[in-house]
């Protein structure tokens, strides 16, 4: 079973009706403080509290935000985002997500995504809003996101080009492939950010027809209208996981890249979505020494995965083709020894049995805490389990 987040944006969506369904279903207000603190992003307040929507009880976020300049282009969003202490795959998604905002403002605008012009949603609430929301579910540990159609609106809203009906241009072009719905609700329902940060976690894939609930989570709009209860709805849910994505394999040599800039750019495709990365000698044509870069990628990710290729080498060209890959069932528990939390993962061998193995982060982390190397405390592992050896 796989740990699955459905939204459910009955009255639309927004980065703050995100954040506040997220402390509704169980993030803590503390580590959300925290995680802003570190960000490193200025003196900013975190507000939390609770709110009422028609009856309901919601969770509701918001930020007191320093002086600052709003108008920003994407690449002064990435560095934000690349500064700040998030890891490596919460920045991913929150430059993803970003990304589609500038291709959509350029698509309406008619320009490139280079030269668009982020105006409120360049803005540090936004930015704070897209970095929190992906951050928050990689938190709570969800594995999959889905979404039931999401409200528009009707109406018309004010932004920095004028007055637009609703929904506003960027908006419509990030919920493209999303299920959408229009139940004659007045007012911006959905706004950019919200529509990208759906847009990045789910791609538009609906919820399976079964699955299993354990958790729900409802978060206020700014607007409290008399006509309906103006909140976002999420479900944390167990779902039975779906047939494998077909996957690539994408292979490149490279023969001028200096060795120091190797692990950087395997760790730029696990980041962008490979499963897994490896690199190996290979001789080229002309006896040239080279190093081969290979990736195995979901369909899905190969743009993605091709383009870390590209920006993380020297290579001018890729190749990739499909390919099988057989696979053992597998769970994921946590176990803890001598007060440490680690990760285990459990496999199921053919023919029946188990195998076990912690995961190589917790068990360094883990040692050090302990003040022993890491390599005995897997022999002990090994050897035991999680029960605490006499004499050790």
């Amino acid at each position: 079973m796989k740990r699955a987040l459905i939204f459910d944006p009955f009255a639309g969506l927004s980065g703050d009706m995100i954040l506040g369904a997220l402390v509704d279903l169980g993030l803590q207000p503390e580590w959300l403080e925290q995680f802003v603190a570190q960000l490193g992003l200025g003196d900013i307040n975190v507000r939390i509290e609770r709110a009422h929507r028609r009856g309901i009880s919601c969770g509701r976020v918001w930020f007191d935000l320093p002086p600052q300049h709003a108008h920003r282009h994407l690449r002064h969003v990435v560095e934000i985002i690349e500064r700040s202490q998030a890891s490596p795959h919460v920045k991913q998604r929150a430059i993803d997500a970003f990304t589609r905002l500038a291709v959509a403002e350029a698509a309406v605008h008619g320009t490139t995504v280079e030269k668009v012009h982020f105006h409120e949603v360049g803005a540090l609430d936004a930015i704070l809003d897209v970095l929190c929301a992906m951050a928050g579910v990689e938190e709570l540990g969800f594995e999959a996101f889905y979404t039931r159609p999401v409200q528009v609106g009707r109406g018309w809203v004010d932004i920095e080009h004028g007055r637009f009906p609703v929904p506003a241009p960027a908006t419509l072009r990030l919920l493209e492939g999303l299920p959408v719905r229009d139940d004659g609700l007045e007012g911006e329902c959905t706004t950019p950010t919200g529509a990208a940060i759906l847009a990045s976690l789910t791609n538009g894939a609906e919820p399976p027809t079964s699955f299993r609930v354990h958790g729900v989570g409802f978060g206020a709009g700014t607007r409290d209208p008399a006509s309906h209860p103006n909140a976002l709805r999420v479900l944390a849910a167990e779902v039975e996981p779906v047939a494998e994505e077909p996957l690539l394999l994408i292979q490149s040599d490279v023969d001028d890249l200096a060795p120091e800039f190797v692990p950087a750019a395997q760790q730029a495709l696990m980041d962008a979505g490979a499963l897994d990365a490896v690199v190996s000698s290979v001789l080229m044509k002309k006896g040239r020494p080279a190093l081969r870069f290979e990736a195995l990628v979901p369909e899905s990710a190969r743009d993605a995965v091709v383009s870390a290729l590209f920006r993380s080498t020297t290579t001018i060209g890729a190749r990739y083709w499909p390919v099988e890959r057989p696979s053992l069932s597998r769970t994921e528990e946590t176990v803890t020894f001598r007060g440490q939390e680690l990760r285990v993962k459990r496999v199921v061998l053919p023919g029946g049995g188990e195998r076990t193995k912690p995961e190589y982060e917790d068990i360094v982390r883990a040692a050090a805490a302990l003040g022993m190397p890491p390599g005995e405390l897997r022999r002990i592992l090994d050897e035991n389990g999680t029960k605490e050896p006499r004499g050790v």
